[in-house]
């Protein structure tokens, strides 16, 4: 697991809000979450992501797709146990 990578507490806590593939469960999920993630908080370009997330372009297809179906990485409320709440 890298650093910044979604730990096995977080985990269950973001999944319910990822679509499904159009066939079922989508391999590799929490790897290409993490792949989107690590993009974003570096700033770095697609073709740039490291190799143990993946081929950059199955990454970048699998962030298009979240897009289209309206994810947008931010649950409109908190859910139970969240790490980060601060209250």
């Amino acid at each position: 697991m890298a650093r910044g990578d979604l730990t096995d507490e977080e985990w269950p806590l973001i999944e319910p809000y990822l679509p499904l593939g159009e066939r079922g469960p989508i391999p590799n999920l929490r790897q290409q979450f993490n792949a989107v993630m690590w993009r974003f908080r570096t700033g770095s370009p697609w073709r740039d992501l490291p190799a143990e997330y993946g081929p950059w372009s199955t990454v970048y297809d699998r962030f298009r797709s979240w897009a289209t179906a309206g994810v947008d990485g931010v649950p409109t409320t908190t859910p139970p146990g969240w790490p980060w709440t601060t209250s």
